[in-house]
């Protein structure tokens, strides 16, 4: 029941193109309901302390405003101290606003006031009189390493779990070893900046019943949130977003005005939304400062004897937020001593939240400028080093790869940038009066897959309609589903509907860590197997049908018809099956999971490799990125256009987490100090030059039905580190935290 794929492997434009920029599609902020009320948050000035009185009369007494909720009139929550409720996000415990009077960090919610438009709203919250009785706190990581511990055991320790035990004997081996490098890095917080908003429409239905237009990336995952804090039945509660204007990781976990604004619908039995203003996402959303310390060691002949890396990462006073940090080396290069640590430091910040690469584009940057400076103390060119420690099998579990095209990763890449060129000296090359440099760096990420239900059904006009739960978060999803679903049963793209971003469908699992293709997309493989079983059944069983002299192996699916292989003249077009069935639709739900009994005997990841060309200002030290090739191994390309999209978008922000993207902490005042993109400093267009992908072709029959892999986020781990190498290849200066600043050269200036 195979066919030759038509759509799979071609570079489609996204089909929801259009509707995006011509402004056709609606957001969660966009959706026009009747009798609407409008919501806006009132913050928290102090970082850590108590609300001593707060007073709302003013503000009420506002024309147009309707109601004010604070921790002293806010109603009941169903589940708010059960413990159940602790793990309400892809692992953690999300913060519920208003639940008492205690300020655990700056900016943290503590009113809403509803009015009847958002102008009204916005202004009587600056009528709202607050009086704090401060506490001591702290916010900055640096000053606070000695209290790190390791996290809390738990679910999240589960699910994200702590490094590997120590291997072998490392202090001896780091101290006997003739070449060895320490190395310690400091990088800064990152926050979210999605182009849209946070912002949630809720349409109170009555009786309790919610729609919910949100701005996330699961929306099955925001409906049980919803469910279980109000006490209120999940069928009772539907949450659609079938447009996000980007998020990578900002929407994984319900935000707070999502719980406030289904509180005030609920409350006043209103249609109410509640948009947050640019400022107030710096109040939540973002990657944690870390510091790590790493002592990589290697023999004469160039081969790695000893790993360790410590990292210690910040964490919120009420949950422990846990990154993935300090072991990717030990899947990346064999070693036979090892040491690894992960600790935390609690701050009077809000809890970190993950960020596109979280864990890995921390750990890998650290661990890849360590090999680099390590290859240039054995005189080793870096990427010679890295093929002399090519692991076949996987370092840290000793199992073989599903399939590993990292070593033709290194090879094509190096030769679409002309790696071969590099003067090995730093320093030694010029143009006019810019320093020129060449770093590279390896990449590595789970190829993750989670359990996804699909429906598949045919339709009276014989079309192919797929439905899924997931949300599409500027991806490529859409498209990409629909080509896989076009494929299976040999219809055109525009023959297939795609059906998505709506908790009402099959259940899907958040879009998150580079794993909705190989989750929902294997999903749809399942079901259109299973009901083009069903369909050759019912045909079969049709009077005089010529099929059931057939096996099921000899019937294809092609061009909007059933027909036998060799004898194509025997067919029965789709539609003719639905009239046949007296017009009903044919369909089935099936489920998509990983074959976990089958993988355990192997390691899972995609890999990639970054080379990164950078001038520097002789004089200036200002530092330009201009050429940049990233190679991609990621199993099968179901549409090279958008995957290409998903790594060139990954080399930005890799540009962008290098040089440019950095809040700014005052630990005096526990605040951050540029909460907006005027200060928040981003790649702009004059900053993006010659960025290249090369998708290395991996076959991997093992992983899932499709053979493929994420893309999501390996473009974006590589590349920080490559940056910096080629920093130190252009001027001898290694720096050693992100973001780079130029001035970090000034001090040390080269002739």
């Amino acid at each position: 029941m195979t066919q030759d794929n038509n759509a799979v492997g071609k570079p489609l434009s996204r089909l929801e193109g259009k509707a995006k920029v011509t402004g056709e599609a609606a957001y969660a902020g966009d959706y026009q309901v009747p009798n609407l009320l409008y919501g806006y948050v009132v913050n928290s000035t102090i970082t850590k302390g108590k609300i001593v009185s707060i007073d709302v009369s003013d503000a009420k007494s506002y024309n147009g405003v309707i109601a004010i909720f604070t921790h002293e009139n806010r109603p009941d929550y169903a589940s708010l101290d059960l413990k159940h409720a602790d793990m309400d996000a892809p692992p953690g415990k999300v913060f519920k606003p208003l639940q008492n009077g205690d300020i655990k960090f700056h900016g943290q919610p503590i009113a809403l006031v509803v009015a009847t438009d958002f102008e009204t709203a916005r202004y009587a919250s600056t009528l709202v009189k607050i009086k704090y009785e401060e506490q001591p706190f702290e916010t900055d990581l640096e000053k606070n390493l000695g209290r790190a511990r390791e996290p809390k055991k738990g679910l999240a320790t589960a699910l994200k779990p702590p490094p590997p035990k120590p291997k072998g004997d490392f202090e001896k081996a780091y101290e006997q070893s003739p070449f060895k490098v320490s190395t310690e890095f400091i990088h800064g917080t990152e926050h979210h900046n999605p182009i849209e908003l946070f912002a949630t429409t809720v349409v109170y239905e009555g009786d309790g019943k919610l729609t919910i237009y949100d701005k996330t990336q699961g929306t099955v995952n925001n409906q049980v949130y919803v469910a279980n804090v109000f006490g209120l039945h999940y069928k009772d509660v539907r949450v659609l977003a079938p447009y996000v204007g980007g998020a990578f990781g900002s929407g994984l976990r319900p935000q707070y005005q999502l719980f406030l604004c289904a509180m005030a619908a609920l409350e006043l039995k209103r249609n109410v939304r509640l948009t947050l203003e640019r400022k107030q996402m710096f109040s939540f959303s973002h990657r944690p400062q870390a510091h790590q310390i790493l002592k990589f060691s290697a023999d004469k002949e160039g081969m790695v004897t000893g790993l360790s890396h410590a990292a210690i990462g910040e964490t919120s006073l009420y949950e422990d937020n846990i990154e993935i940090v300090s072991s990717w080396s030990n899947r990346l290069y064999p070693a036979e001593n090892t040491h690894f640590e992960y600790k935390l430091v609690p701050l009077c910040l809000h809890s970190p939240i993950d960020m596109r690469a979280p864990g890995g584009s921390t750990g890998m940057h650290a661990i890849e400028c360590t090999m680099d400076e390590l290859a240039f103390k054995l005189n080793v060119d870096p990427l010679e080093f890295r093929l002399r420690n090519y692991a076949e099998m996987d370092p840290e579990s000793e199992k073989p790869f599903t399939s590993k095209a990292l070593r033709e990763c290194y090879i094509k890449g190096a030769e679409k940038f002309g790696w071969h060129q590099r003067n090995p000296i730093p320093g030694s090359m010029s143009k006019g009066n810019k320093l020129i440099g060449y770093g590279m760096a390896s990449g590595i990420w789970d190829a993750y897959q989670f359990p996804a239900r699909v429906e598949a059904s045919i339709s009276s006009q014989g079309k192919l309609l797929i439905s899924n739960a997931t949300t599409d978060i500027g991806t490529g999803t859409l498209t990409v589903m629909t080509q896989i679903a076009a494929d299976e049963f040999g219809l055109s793209i525009q023959d297939v509907s795609f059906v998505y971003g709506d908790s009402k469908q099959p259940f899907s699992m958040f879009q998150g860590g580079s794993a909705i293709t190989a989750s929902t997309g294997v999903a749809i493989v399942v079901a259109a197997k299973a009901l083009k079983k069903k369909l050759i059944k019912k045909v079969k069983a049709l009077a005089n049908s010529p099929f059931h002299v057939f096996q099921d192996d000899a019937i294809v699916f092609r061009g909007g018809k059933m027909m036998v292989k060799h004898e194509p003249s025997v067919s029965i077009s789709l539609e003719e099956i639905i009239v046949a069935n007296k017009g009903r639709a044919i369909k089935t739900t099936n489920m998509g999971k990983p074959h976990l009994l089958k993988l355990r005997k192997y390691s899972k990841a995609t890999h990639s490799a970054a080379f990164v060309e950078v001038e520097i200002d002789r004089e200036l030290k200002t530092i330009n990125v201009t050429r940049a090739v990233t190679a991609v191994a990621a199993g099968k390309i179901i549409n090279p256009k958008t995957a290409r999209s998903q790594i060139l978008g990954s080399m930005v922000w890799s540009l962008s987490k290098a040089l440019r993207e950095e809040t700014i902490l005052d630990s005096t005042l526990g605040k951050y100090m540029n909460p907006n993109l005027a200060e928040y400093h981003i790649p702009v267009h004059a900053d993006v030059h010659d960025f290249d992908v090369v998708f290395v072709e991996e076959k991997d029959e093992l992983i899932n039905e499709l053979g493929v892999k994420g893309v999501g986020e390996i473009g974006l781990i590589a590349m920080p580190a490559a940056i910096t190498n080629a920093i130190f290849h252009a001027t001898g200066k290694r720096i050693y935290k992100l973001p780079i600043h130029f001035d970090e050269l000034l001090k040390d200036r080269i002739a």
